[in-house]
């Protein structure tokens, strides 16, 4: 492409793809901290609206299991949840509400795919260039940009079913993240795949509309009593009402979610935890479900190694005569039903796939492409066995790139939108030199990646995550070397993860700046400086002929002076520029 060209390809500051919980905090924090005009961002969506998660999962019974209070932004903290436990419905009206407060949606750009982020190592504009597919036209054009930070998640890449012949099925096939809902499920068969956290709350919220559902159960899972409710209107209004309220409920929520992070380590008080807690799951799983099923619905591994269920109704449905709970391995799908593995053919009007996502695995990022041409998943393949990043965040390599809700980020037992709003905190103190115009590029060193890497690893592998009874969606192991890696959790607790934040280390960073500036004399060149003026002026008053002494010791200083000036005056600090 001509240079000409190149100036036609639209600029901003700030891209960032996804209009989720991270992109919005993106937008917002700008704007809050360094009063960065909404313009200079520009954001990309695959969905057709702002909302990320929760545009995305539309199934029926979608819910967090984040209580409200806590699962929203600490700078828009909200007094009129309907729920303890908020609705998908909910949670995008409300973060569709502050996109619009600060202004966000006109810099949105929905239906468009981000197909390719590439790094230009221009010594007089570095920036990265985005390649855009439009959705609905099929059109291809390019976005640049200073900073890239991607939003996307971790749960946006379905996780294809492992039963063949699920091209043959002649009905309805639903992923749960992919929810069509122009499909009627009354009086049909339906056959529900998985009973994850998402399955136990698809499951009661579709039964009663079906002729009959059969769940094949993939796993087991820890399921806690219930703990939704709805808020009363007493309470919405005085939490809108009394100064500091919300905050205050926001702080006790915290520190009551924060009380699980007890049991995630392998240490006997976290072992005791662990079992106390598992007496009072089994307890309520034994006493709710009907006994048939407990066989396949109890666990066998230690409680934290999944994130917990919060029970919405799953276990008491499971006595209705039209749900039939087997873990029979399926091993065909037909035309009109699931063969098992025992021949016995399952008839099914309606497939419905709730068994989650890709996880621990680079392919599913859209290819980046950092210096040197290396992409994203070859950074992750050569170097290390999985998904990781320095404080989950920056890759060596990657300069002006930062993953939002990136690798080992998520929590079994607490609220994503805190740690998102970590890592935004964290990424825009990094780039503070850059925005103040004392640098335009940075990029994290290899050996802090590293070192950092092995220290999550090292913490992980003392806990409940990796355990040998622990089987889950947070590790994967390596084939070659049978290490097993988690790129998924944050092997402390959250509180350490916003002290990591606040604190940047300055050691671990490079920056460097494609406009040529000089610095102010420094310490010692001022000292000589005043050392040499003294002595000739000294020796200027000795002299009888000080005109003349004068002249000749000017035309010897202004001799040196570009010398001086090339050692201290016009040296630039491409490396290490604070």
């Amino acid at each position: 492409m001509s240079s000409d060209k190149e100036t036609e390809v639209p600029f901003t500051q700030f891209a960032c793809i996804g209009t989720g919980f991270s992109g919005i905090a993106l937008g917002a924090t700008i704007q809050r901290w360094y009063s960065i005009s909404p313009s200079s961002i520009q954001f990309f969506d695959s969905q057709p609206c702002v909302g990320g998660t929760w545009s995305i999962n539309q199934y029926p019974g979608a819910a967090c299991d984040v209580p409200s209070a806590l699962y929203s932004f600490s700078f828009e903290r909200n007094p009129n949840w309907t729920r303890f436990l908020p609705p998908h419905d909910e949670l995008r009206a409300y973060l569709t509400k502050v996109a619009e407060k600060y202004n966000l949606v006109p810099r949105m750009k929905f239906n468009t795919k981000v197909t390719k982020a590439e790094w230009i190592p221009s010594p007089t504009n570095p920036r990265w260039r985005l390649t855009i597919l439009d959705l609905e036209t099929n059109l291809t054009s390019h976005h640049e940009c200073q900073f890239l930070f991607s939003g996307s998640g971790q749960f946006n890449s379905p996780r294809p079913l492992d039963v063949p012949g699920l091209d043959s099925f002649q009905g309805p096939v639903i992923h749960s993240a992919r929810w069509d809902h122009s499909v009627s499920l009354h009086d049909k068969k339906v056959v529900v795949f998985g009973n994850g956290c998402t399955a136990a709350q698809i499951v009661p919220s579709i039964l009663s509309s079906t002729a009959h559902l059969t769940q094949i159960v993939r796993s087991k899972h820890w399921i806690y009593p219930p703990v939704d409710a709805k808020v009363s209107p007493f309470a919405k209004k005085l939490l809108a009402s009394m100064p500091g309220a919300t905050l205050l409920q926001r702080f006790i929520v915290y520190h009551l979610a924060e009380a699980d992070w007890a049991g995630f380590t392998l240490t006997p008080s976290a072992a005791s935890f662990r079992s106390r807690r598992r007496k009072m799951a089994e307890k309520y799983m034994k006493t709710t479900a009907p006994e048939k099923y407990h066989p396949l619905l109890v666990p066998e591994f230690e409680i934290g190694c999944k994130r917990r269920v919060f029970d919405s109704g799953y276990l008491e449905c499971l006595h209705s005569e039209k749900i039939t709970l087997t873990n029979d391995k399926a091993v065909e799908i037909l035309p009109h039903g699931v063969k098992m593995a025992d021949g016995r053919v399952v008839e099914a009007d309606v497939l419905v796939l709730a068994n989650g996502f890709e996880t621990n695995t680079p392919t599913t990022l859209l290819p980046v492409v950092g210096t040197g041409g290396h992409t994203l998943q070859e950074h992750w393949s050569e170097t290390f066995p999985g998904p990781e990043a320095y404080n989950c965040t920056s890759l060596h390599g990657f300069p002006n790139f930062f993953l939002l809700w990136g690798p080992n980020t998520a929590t079994g037992h607490t609220s994503a939108v805190m740690a998102i709003e970590n890592g935004v905190n964290f990424a825009l103190r990094v780039i503070k030199p850059c925005l103040e115009g004392r640098a335009s590029v940075v990029d994290v060193t290899e050996q802090a990646e590293r070192e950092f890497v092995e220290r999550v690893q090292e913490a992980l592998g003392k806990t409940v995550f990796t355990s040998e009874t622990c089987n889950s969606w947070y590790t994967a192991r390596d084939r070659e070397t049978g290490r097993v890696w988690n790129g998924m959790t944050y092997p402390w607790s959250q509180a350490r993860y916003w002290w990591d934040c606040m604190m940047i280390k300055k050691g671990d960073w490079v920056y460097s700046s494609s406009i040529v500036k000089r610095r102010r004399p420094g310490l010692w060149f001022t000292a000589f400086a005043v050392m040499a003026s003294g002595g000739l002026l000294a020796w200027v008053g000795k002299n009888p002929n000080s005109r003349l002494a004068l002249a000749l010791a000017g035309s010897r200083f202004a001799a040196v002076v570009p010398v001086l000036r090339t050692w201290g005056l016009g040296v630039i600090g491409r490396k290490g520029l604070n």
